[in-house]
């Protein structure tokens, strides 16, 4: 009798531990495929390395282009998932870049250390 309700009870356990784990994935999966939002950000790109004790990915960070002179500059950060957009960032380098970006909010810090990731990039209008 109490080796049967021992059983049933590490089945509920196991069982209840199988759902969260699942939800868990369902989560992320949720958040890494639909963007919380989409947006443009004009500046120059100050940095860009590829970072990470075991998931490494590609973290820059944007100086945003400045109306008002002798305001402090806005850093923007960023996520690049793409190579192909590191190439066309490093390309443009020290030039005024629109960078097209995602945001996907509440993933775990192994897809990126911000919740912006960068799709595009386009050299910015000349003023």
């Amino acid at each position: 009798m109490l080796l049967k309700l021992l059983g049933t009870l590490l089945k509920s356990l196991f069982g209840g531990l199988l759902v969260l784990a699942l939800l868990g994935v369902g989560y992320v999966l949720f958040a890494y495929h639909f963007t919380y939002s989409q947006g443009e950000s004009v500046g120059f790109v100050q940095k860009i390395s590829y970072k990470g004790w075991l998931c490494k990915t590609w973290e820059g960070e944007q100086v945003r282009a400045l109306s008002v002179v002798p305001a402090v500059p806005e850093k923007f950060e960023f996520t690049v998932r793409d190579a192909a957009v590191v190439d066309k960032i490093n390309q443009h380098i020290g030039q005024k870049v629109v960078l097209e970006y995602e945001q996907h909010r509440g993933l775990p810090r192994c897809f990126g250390d911000s919740e912006h990731f960068v799709i595009n990039v386009r050299t910015a209008p000349a003023d």
